[in-house]
């Protein structure tokens, strides 16, 4: 009882417990701390307090130091004090550590409390005191603090989060030794930092486990499973080669436990690009995650000072350089990345350090071609022209713009871009280099529409993207724009929605193949079609014809403004953190669902004149329904469900390649789906998958030798299909995946060999071709929260589980699947959820699963000395099962303790005890007074109780002894 430790003369109760520990030396010794400042020097033994302290100001940590001789206390003043054992009156010393001393021998100004101290000492030298907290508070907005007392030196440390706890880590185990620190582990509130003692200004350990990956916003990411086995080494090399400043040179100082041994050992790698340009390449081989590069894109732009400077980056508010797309090639190394700020830069891996004079750049004026001049009333707007060099097989020269501010004659913004390349020397490090940049300018005053899709192929040399105005294709070997077209330009004369001004009522015939039936979205044929000007009458006049299409004009023109102005405030809005079909709100603001709408309203016109580029694939594929053999070609899918295939011819490789042009061409071939297109992909007629051609990695900065210069010039484009050991003469399939449904194209024919509606109330966000368990398929993570795989080419469905809700747009953003059943997402902004669709992963999910805990050996005891053993100095042990054990003091009264299962577990007696709070709160007052008196009448209950007992058991014995006893054995 609490009143048994406190001064019989003190009434006043002592509050709460917050300290309990035993003695360095001597075990039967308990130092007990209440929060009011009392503390208690307890004797186990003789159940009796030894010695009791008391201090003005309440305690919230106490602290022995390893002899057992003194101890330290933490106060809420910001105070320490060291007691003496012997020595009860008053403190030994007593110390502010943030405290400003006073003249006159006045006492320090309060400071905020000290939540937690340590006292740990060192053979050779003074003692180091720990401690949390104590901040004077004029200190307004500092960070959470933790101060390091060595000798006369004071060290404060400011934390990025708030102190939850910290530990010091010691030499020895053992508490009534030398402690011999080395490391202080702080936890806080959203990170684990440990600080190295041994070394002059404290620095921290670098953590090799990523507590946190969200160091900037993670604005998307990819995942790559059965990477080249050589691609985490590589990584890992360059990255532990980056300069990390300010860490220790120590080594993590924390080990234990074990991995998990799963039958999966396959490489994984996972990518997550961040709000401040930089990107992190992390190991998630089996259950493990940890970075092995970083790469900051940012480092190729200049620097803006303060928002003066900035004119251009004004389509976003903040973090012009955050990430939107990555493409990679694991196999070549390549990497392309998107930014918010409409730029695309382009890296090649390297082992060598470089320094580039003078970075490549390009600047591309991507213009959506559309008559947007309002047409005054009475006057017929000019038709919109067919254009005539989409065809074309000569390349487009490159459109360079410098880089200076320009305008045009009205005074608008044009042909600048939104960021500014560095033109001084930049060094670059070994890892990822950068090979070119690319930005799109601004047009007219308009700033140029985020980027929404993007491609990468090593063995063609070609980067393409595109975004809500058209689609671009470079040369990065030749630094050249090959491909600068508007989306309505790919379609040539077979354009099936006919963006020119209409009636909405009346139907004109296009230059084209066919006329496009609105309401379904397929091409009728030409010889159905039947012109309203030849030979049927019209059922109105030419002159309403004329006001119809008028009127038509100004609603359009005035919803294109309309459409525009909240295109403007969408972009600032979503920043960085838009989908790319969030970047074309021209398509359909109104709904939320992304159904394409096929209705010929005004409003459907102007939508589907917007039309944005969604999923681009390279491939080696058949281009025309009348082509014999593959040929390089490029698959273009657009966010009205339309697939569009751009041939390639590509001059011979070696010097030729870097002087001969590459052609391309646009093929007229046209494919139809439901939805926008997510992906596309391309079987053989076994079924397998055929990957994008690739150039095998190779060191560019090294200079190459005669022999190998003659083996490059051989080498051609390698594939690793199973087919590609043959001449692929058979047919293939192209796999097209839209947001609702799915269709495998029998190539070159082009006839629907199968197709799957995949959902029609919801929309896929997410769908990937990916290969599980020796075969492929098609897996969907639809807005419902459906996860939805098809077998292919068949399309049959595998899989149909509910998963999870898109109740925010992050996870839609960062949702990928990947090879071998797995697919991740980002659960939360700073956490990244992994999860698997396969089997044998699960089977094998508890071998993956790694060891916490093992054992080592336990370091010897200290030396007891003989000296310290004669004169009763040293450690003294306690068997406390011999002093508290049913042995000595019997079993425990019935009614201390005593079990009653109620319903509802916790949670039920959670909510019966809320209801009770305010009567016990009013009853503990009594309690407190009566303690004595209820510790008196417990001890006589419990004596009486165990007599009684005795009782029973003497008289349970004296029946058995005479039971079968008869009156006259006596």
């Amino acid at each position: 009882m609490w009143n048994k430790a406190i001064e019989l003369s003190s009434k006043s109760h002592p509050g709460p417990v917050v300290h309990i520990s035993d003695n360095p030396m001597d075990e039967g010794k308990l130092l007990i701390g209440f929060e009011s400042g009392t503390v208690v020097l307890w004797d186990l033994k003789s159940k009796k307090a030894d010695y009791r302290y008391t201090y003005d100001e309440a305690i919230h940590s106490v602290a022995w130091h390893h002899e057992g001789k003194q101890f330290i206390c933490s106060h809420s003043d910001g105070t320490l004090t060291i007691w003496n054992v012997r020595s009860p009156t008053k403190p030994v010393q007593t110390i502010t550590p943030h405290g400003k001393q006073l003249k006159d021998g006045k006492k320090p100004e309060p400071c905020k409390p000290i939540l937690k101290v340590e006292f740990k000492t060192t053979r050779s030298g003074e003692p180091f005191i720990i401690l949390s907290g104590g901040l004077s508070y004029d200190t307004v907005g500092r960070r959470p603090c933790l101060t390091v007392m060595h000798g006369k030196s004071t060290a404060v440390l400011e934390m990025d989060y708030s102190i939850v706890d910290f530990l010091t880590l010691c030499e020895t185990p053992y508490p009534n030794d030398f402690q011999e620190p080395y490391a202080v582990v702080v936890l806080l509130e959203k990170d684990l930092v440990l600080i190295d003692l041994a070394q002059n200004g404290y620095p921290i350990f670098e953590n090799p486990y990523p507590l946190s990956i969200h160091e900037s916003p993670v604005t998307c990411c990819e995942y790559f499973a059965d990477c080249p086995v050589d691609l985490i080494p590589a990584l890992y090399s360059v990255g532990a080669r980056q300069k990390r400043q300010g860490y220790s040179k120590k080594e993590w100082p924390i080990n234990g436990g074990n991995w998990g041994l799963g039958a999966q050992s396959y490489p994984e790698i996972i990518i997550t690009g961040h709000a401040d340009g930089s990107l992190k390449f992390w190991d998630a081989s089996a259950i493990t995650l940890q970075v092995l590069y970083k790469l900051k894109t940012s480092k190729v732009f200049e620097k803006s000072r303060n928002k003066d400077e900035r004119p251009n980056t004004d389509i976003v508010d903040e973090d012009p350089y955050a990430i939107q797309i990555i493409s990679w090639c694991p196999e070549s190394r390549m990497l392309c990345i998107a930014g918010v700020s409409a730029h695309v830069i382009i890296y090649r891996f390297s082992k060598q350090e470089v320094i580039t004079e003078v970075i490549p750049m390009l600047e591309v004026r991507l213009l959506y071609e559309i008559n947007d001049v309002e047409t005054p009333e009475g006057e017929q707007a000019p038709p919109l022209p067919t254009p005539g060099g989409v065809s074309n097989p000569q390349p487009i020269p490159p459109q360079s713009h410098p880089s200076t501010s320009s305008s045009s004659s009205d005074g608008l913004r044009d042909n600048v871009p939104c960021l500014k390349v560095k033109n001084s020397p930049l060094k670059q490090s070994p890892g990822y280099q950068t090979e070119l940049v690319i930005q799109l300018v601004w047009v007219g005053g308009e700033p140029p529409q985020q980027i929404t899709s993007l491609a990468v192929n090593s063995s063609y040399g070609l980067v393409v993207f595109g975004n809500c105005n058209g689609i671009a294709m470079v040369d990065y070997l030749q630094k050249a724009v090959l491909l600068n077209l508007g989306t309505i330009e790919l379609y040539g004369s077979n354009d099936p929605y006919r963006r020119e001004p209409r009636s909405p009522r009346k139907s004109r015939q296009p230059s084209g193949a066919g006329l496009c039936d609105i309401s379904e979205g397929t091409v009728v044929p030409e010889d159905r079609c039947k012109s309203p000007t030849s030979g049927s009458s019209s059922p109105h006049n030419s002159d309403d014809e004329q006001k119809m299409n008028n009127f038509i004009e100004k609603v359009k023109t005035k919803s294109r403004k309309f459409s525009k102005m909240v295109a403007s405030d969408i972009a600032k809005m979503s920043r960085k953190l838009s989908l790319p079909t969030d970047l074309k709100p021209d398509l359909d603001v109104k709904d939320n669902s992304f159904s394409r709408s096929r209705s010929s309203s005004v409003t459907s016109i102007d939508k589907e004149s917007r039309e944005a580029i969604s999923a681009l694939h390279f491939c080696e594929t058949f281009t025309r329904k009348t082509d014999s053999s593959p040929s390089p070609c490029l698959w273009v899918g657009t966010t009205l469900g339309t697939v569009l295939v751009i041939a390639l011819n590509l001059p011979p490789g070696g010097e030729q390649r870097l002087l001969q042009p590459v052609i391309v061409s646009p093929s007229g071939t046209i494919l139809r789906l439901k939805g926008a297109i997510l992906r596309m992909a391309f079987l053989d007629t076994t079924g397998c998958l055929i990957p994008p051609a690739y150039e095998p990695w190779r060191e560019h900065n090294v200079p190459e030798e005669k022999d190998e210069k003659e083996k490059l010039k051989k080498r051609r484009p390698v594939s690793v299909s199973p087919s590609s050991s043959q001449e692929i003469s058979e047919n293939q399939y192209a796999v097209i995946c839209s947001e609702k449904q799915a269709k495998v194209i029998s190539l070159p024919t082009q006839n629907c060999a199968y197709k799957q509606n995949i959902t029609e109330t919801s929309f896929v966000l997410r769908g990937d071709i990916v290969a599980l368990s020796n075969s492929i398929c098609l897996a969907c993570f639809c807005a419902n929260g459906h996860i939805m795989t098809f077998s292919l080419p068949s399309l049959r469905p595998l899989l149909d589980v509910y998963y999870l809700p898109l109740t925010n747009m992050r996870i839609a953003r960062t949702f990928c699947f990947t090879n071998n059943g797995q697919a991740l997402y980002l659960v939360s902004p700073t956490e990244i959820q992994r999860l698997t669709y396969s089997q044998e992963t699960c089977e094998n999910l508890q071998e993956m699963l790694g060891e916490l805990f093992t054992p080592v050996e336990t370091p010897e005891a200290p030396n007891r000395g003989f000296f310290k053993g004669l004169f009763g100095g040293g450690a003294q042990s306690l068997d406390r099962e011999e002093l508290f054990g049913e042995s000595s003091s019997g079993k425990a009264s019935r009614s201390l303790a005593q079990h009653i299962p109620g319903p509802g577990g916790i949670e039920g007696v959670k909510g019966a005890a809320s209801g009770v709070v305010g009567e016990l709160a009013r009853a503990r007052l009594a309690l407190d007074e009566r303690g004595q008196k209820l510790g008196d009448l417990e001890e006589r209950t419990a004596a009486m109780l165990s007599s009684a007992d005795a009782f029973s058991k003497h008289a349970h014995e004296m029946m058995l002894k005479y039971k079968d006893k008869k009156w006259y054995q006596f």
